[in-house]
C-alpha cells in the first residue's frame, strides 16, 4: 500500500470540541480516521498535538508528498510513517494518521483491521460501562468525587454484556429517582447519569444488581499537596486514610475493578492497595498513560495488575504494541478505553481484538460509544460463524 496524499482538518467531538480528522489517498482508495479528546488526562501523557491542532494540520498537509516513497505492507511498516512525521505532530494526529493507514492496508490485503495485528486473535473483551458519573466529567454543582461508577457484566458474549449494561442502566435511573431528590435524569460527557450523591450512596444503589462493579476514582484530579480533597462531603484524607477508605469500599461493596484510586505518581501506594486487594483489578491509567516506561516502573514496583490502554494517549500504534507485549509478559490485564470526547471512529474495537484486550471500556449509551461496541459485536459474531 502506498500513501499518495495526506490531508487533515478539524472536526467536532461528542463534547463539541475540535479534534483531528485525517484523510489519506492511496493506491487502493481514500481512507480517513479521527482521534478522540480526553478531559481527564495524566500529566505524564504524550502531548496530543505538537504545538496546536492547527499546527498539526498544517504539518500534515505539508508533509503529504514525503510518504509516497514508502510502501506499507504490514503492521510494523507503520514505522515508515513515524519516521516521516517524527517531531512534527502530536499523539492525536499520529493516531488518526496510522488508523487511516491501517484501514487502507486492510482493504488492500482483503482482511479485517484486527487481522493485521494478529490474524489468529479470538479473545473478546468484557465490557466496562460507565453508568453513573462524577469528577471532572460532571459539571453539576454537587456530584460524586469519583469520576465513574462502572458496570462489568459477564454474560458470555459482547452483545449479551451490552444488553445487560443497557438494561441495568435504565433500572438504575428508577432507583436514583427514589434516593436523590436532585436527580433529573440528566447525563454527563460520557452519557452517564448525573447525581448529587456521594460515592457510597451511588454504590448502595448499584450493589442491588447482580453485576460486577468498578470505580474510576481519578484520584489525581483531587489530590493536592499529599491530601485527597473531597467535596461531597467536604473532608481531607491523607494517603494512608485514602488507602484505608478504598480497601473499605472494596470489601463492603465487593468491588471488582478500581482505576486510579491514588495519585498519578504514587506507585508505592498503588502497590499497597494491590497487596491488600489482589482479588480485584487495581488499574493504572493516569499512573501509566499507555507509556512503556511507566508500565515498566509499575511492574517493578508491583503497583497494578491491570492497565488502561488509550491508543491516542501515546499516538504510535507501534508503541501501543510494545506496551501490550510488556503487559502480556507480566500478566497485566489490558483495558482498551475510549475518551470522554469521542467521535464516530470505530477502530478502537479492532485494536482491542488484535491486541487481545481483556476488557473494553466504552460507556453504555451515546452514539459515538455505541458504534464502537457494535463494531466489537460485529467482529465477535463474524468470528463465530
Amino acid at each position: 500500500m502506498i500513501i499518495k496524499e495526506v490531508s487533515a482538518k478539524s472536526v467536532l467531538d461528542s463534547r463539541k470540541n475540535k479534534t483531528i480528522f485525517v484523510e489519506i489517498k492511496t493506491n487502493v482508495g481514500k481512507f480517513s480516521a479521527s482521534a478522540p479528546n480526553g478531559k481527564s488526562t495524566g500529566k505524564f501523557a504524550t502531548k496530543i498535538y505538537f504545538k496546536s491542532l492547527d499546527k498539526d494540520i498544517d504539518a500534515l498537509n505539508q508533509l503529504g508528498e514525503y510518504f509516497s516513497e514508502d510502501i506499507i505492507d504490514k503492521f510494523n511498516d507503520l514505522r515508515q510513517i513515524e519516521n516521516v512525521v517524527d517531531g512534527h505532530i502530536g499523539a492525536n494526529t499520529l493516531f488518526a494518521l496510522e488508523s487511516a493507514a491501517l484501514k487502507a492496508l486492510a482493504k488492500e490485503k482483503n482482511v479485517e483491521i484486527w487481522e493485521l495485528i494478529d490474524s489468529r486473535a479470538n479473545k473478546f473483551p468484557r465490557l466496562v460501562g460507565n453508568c453513573v458519573g462524577g469528577g471532572v466529567h460532571t459539571e453539576s454543582e454537587r456530584h460524586p468525587d469519583f469520576q465513574e461508577f462502572l458496570l462489568i457484566p459477564n454474560e458470555g458474549s459482547v452483545r449479551k454484556n451490552w444488553e445487560a449494561n443497557k438494561k441495568i442502566k435504565k433500572q438504575v435511573e428508577g432507583f436514583l429517582k427514589e434516593v436523590d431528590k436532585n436527580f433529573k435524569s440528566n447525563k454527563n460527557d460520557e452519557d452517564a447519569w448525573i447525581v448529587s450523591l456521594n460515592e457510597r450512596q451511588v454504590l448502595d444503589v448499584l450493589s442491588r444488581f447482580k453485576v460486577s462493579l468498578g470505580l474510576d476514582v481519578a484520584a489525581s484530579s483531587f489530590y493536592k499537596r499529599k491530601k485527597y480533597l473531597y467535596s461531597n462531603p467536604i473532608l481531607k484524607r491523607d494517603p494512608k486514610e485514602q488507602l484505608s477508605y478504598l480497601k473499605n469500599l472494596i470489601k463492603n461493596f465487593n468491588l471488582f475493578y478500581i482505576e486510579d484510586g491514588l495519585g498519578e505518581n504514587e506507585f508505592e501506594d498503588f502497590a499497597e492497595l494491590l497487596k491488600g486487594c489482589n482479588n480485584s483489578l487495581i488499574v493504572g491509567d493516569d499512573l501509566t498513560v499507555t507509556h512503556y516506561k511507566r508500565l515498566k516502573t509499575a511492574i517493578e514496583k508491583k503497583s497494578i495488575n491491570a492497565i488502561i490502554i488509550k491508543p491516542n494517549q501515546v499516538g504510535s500504534l507501534l508503541e501501543v504494541k510494545r506496551v501490550c507485549e510488556l503487559a502480556d509478559k507480566h500478566k497485566i490485564r489490558k483495558v482498551f478505553s475510549h475518551r470522554s470526547g469521542e467521535t464516530n471512529e470505530t477502530i478502537l474495537a479492532d485494536l482491542a481484538v488484535g491486541f487481545g484486550a481483556d476488557f473494553f471500556k466504552c460507556g453504555i449509551t451515546q452514539k459515538e460509544r455505541e458504534v464502537k461496541i457494535k463494531r466489537l459485536i460485529e467482529i465477535e459474531e463474524n468470528n463465530n460463524k
